[in-house]
């Protein structure tokens, strides 16, 4: 026989499930809820607060971008990146494929970067594809300044372009650094770096709060490595045997992240990857299946914080990972 304590109790329950009903499935507004059930606002307030403590609220959020989210809970964890971005992968066209990463990664940029900050950055069609896609309202008083020395010829290989299309499209501006991305022996690159202009603009990029950086491919025949140092099909096969696998910073990387041992990075005027990877912030940007390789070895390296890529070259990265690791 039921009590009059278990029937107040029951009459509780029923009144909490009824404001809780009105409240998250039909949205009613908690003043609404106190003139339907003549309850006062506060009363009101309290029962929706005893049915979350009784554990009667469930509250479901899904997404068409879920799958997402959760490849870039997997990409931090495996390889203890800060940040993770994952955007969509459109089948068969990776130019606008690589124009997502880019919008995403110029988002995260936005939400990094304050007044009075340094950028450092690399040349390479992910970075360009950022420029390309930032946008911002307002003036942000930033520098930005090259990470490597240059190359003349396509837009996106020469450093000092995207400097300056950067820090135009911010409100701020571009230190440039005159000197080659390759000198001609090993020699000369000291001899380069040791320059004052060149050596202060490096300085400047060391003390960046942010780096902003491509992950380059040597595998595909397509690579934007060779427009930086064209070499023939040969010395490319011969790189390959000596372990490179991707290009980080316009270094030839192996597939654990170390550094290759070929005298193409001997003769490299730049910023060397283990102090890149010493800015604060170093976001990594890329897109597309030959950039698979190179993303693991450039995470397996650990030098960045933050990743921007599209959803197939993630899922096949950690996948291979899994198989390999």
């Amino acid at each position: 026989m039921a009590t009059s304590q278990d029937k107040d109790d029951f009459g509780l329950i029923r009144q909490i499930y009824s404001t809780l009903a009105l409240h998250f499935l039909e949205g009613r507004k908690q003043s609404e809820i106190a003139e339907m059930l003549n309850l006062s606002t506060a009363k009101v307030n309290r029962l929706i607060k005893q049915g979350r403590e009784l554990g009667m609220v469930n509250i479901t959020i899904t997404s068409p971008y879920q799958r997402l989210v959760e490849l870039e809970g997997r990409l931090t964890e495996k390889w203890a990146l800060e940040t993770a971005v994952v955007t969509p992968t459109v089948s068969g066209n990776i130019k606008t494929t690589l124009q997502q990463v880019g919008t995403a990664a110029a988002n995260l940029l936005l939400e990094n970067i304050r007044d009075g900050d340094t950028i450092a950055i690399t040349g390479g069609k992910g970075v360009s594809a950022l420029v390309d896609n930032l946008h911002v309202d307002e003036a942000i008083d930033v520098t930005v300044v090259p990470l490597t020395g240059c190359v003349q010829g396509k837009h996106y290989t020469d450093v000092n372009h995207v400097a300056t299309q950067l820090a135009e499209r911010l409100g701020g501006r571009a230190m440039l650094i005159h000197a080659p991305l390759f000198a001609e022996t090993e020699a000369e690159r000291d001899m380069l770096m040791a320059m004052r202009q060149i050596r202060e603009v490096f300085d400047l990029a060391r003390q960046a709060k942010i780096a902003l950086t491509g992950v380059g491919s040597i595998l595909a025949p397509g690579s934007s490595y060779y427009d930086l140092h064209p070499v023939s099909a040969e010395d490319r096969s011969a790189l390959i045997d000596r372990g490179a696998t991707g290009e980080f910073v316009a270094h030839l990387i192996t597939e654990d992240g170390s550094l290759c041992d070929v005298e193409f990075n001997d003769r490299l005027v730049a910023l060397a990857p283990a102090e890149v990877a010493a800015i604060p912030k170093t976001i990594g940007i890329a897109a597309g299946e030959e950039k698979v390789k190179p993303v693991q070895a450039v995470l397996n390296g650990r030098y960045l914080s933050a990743l921007v890529v599209d959803e197939a070259t993630a899922n096949t990265a950690l996948h291979e990972t899994l198989e390999t690791v």
